[in-house]
């Protein structure tokens, strides 16, 4: 575990005396989450799942800037690990997290046809992006402490809208994100605790550009303001989700996708 121990000298930002813990916070999207939530004052764990590397060279990179940050290793799908990744962050930082993001994520860079896709790459997707966020919202929903601005935020995807063929499990590993999430959102409502899902269209990281090719990605371009989106387009509307800004935002799909359809 790298723990960055610098303090966070300012007491006006919007997050301080938050703790953050962002699944999937080392790479792509949730890298950019996890330094956004910090410089925003919260008190960041950066999970992930196999690449050490990384999220040291996150939490260090986030030390350098004054910021406090702690990389835990857990595999999202394995309910005690879960449970051990909550207690780590308490422990880290003296209190339960009061601000959950669930960007663990993955994708199968083969893009087949329902009637091709191997019953392992089904079952591998939705241990990590059905049932990994199942459990890390469960544990949210019952250790985010009550009236505590408490906020969970998970990820979806657009496809969900745009159905692309080659895209049949991936794409309903995200509807069922999306219908878990709003209901969580009005089971956890009475503790004043918000659950909502960030559904970004196509984002330049290594899970989006795997095995395309330059003629599609010309294609989204067409499709989505004339480009294709950075990790940076993604990360505030996260952090709007987790500030007080957002208190009455509950139960919402928030499609950032430059109107790619």
């Amino acid at each position: 575990m790298a723990v960055a121990n610098a303090e966070n000298t300012s007491s006006l930002l919007p997050l301080d005396g938050r703790v953050a813990l962002v699944t999937g916070g080392s790479r792509g999207i949730g890298r950019e989450v996890s330094a956004h939530l910090a410089a925003l004052g919260a008190r960041v764990m950066v999970n992930y799942a196999s690449n050490s590397a990384r999220a040291d060279e996150l939490v260090a990179e986030l030390t350098s800037r004054g910021q406090k940050a702690v990389a835990v290793r857990a595999d999202v799908s394995d309910p005690d690990a879960v449970h051990a990744l909550f207690d780590r962050a308490e422990e880290a930082f003296g209190s339960p997290p009061h601000i959950v993001v669930c960007c663990a994520g993955v994708l199968s860079d083969k893009y087949p046809a329902l009637a091709d896709t191997a019953v392992d790459d089904f079952d591998i997707m939705f241990a990590v992006n059905v049932r990994g966020t199942f459990l890390v919202c469960r544990e949210a929903a019952n250790r985010v402490p009550a009236n505590s601005a408490g906020r969970i935020v998970t990820f979806s995807s657009s496809i969900v809208g745009t159905l692309l063929p080659g895209y049949a499990a991936y794409t309903a590993t995200n509807a069922a994100v999306e219908a878990m999430t709003k209901i969580l959102a009005k089971e956890v409502a009475a503790k004043g605790v918000t659950a909502n899902v960030v559904a970004p269209g196509p984002v330049r990281t290594e899970l989006f550009l795997a095995g395309k090719d330059e003629a599609f990605l010309r294609r989204v371009e067409q499709q989505s303001m004339g480009r294709i989106a950075e990790t940076t387009d993604v990360a505030p509307v996260v952090a709007f989700l987790a500030s007080d800004a957002a208190a009455w935002v509950n139960g919402q799909v928030i499609r950032v996708n430059g109107g790619f359809v």
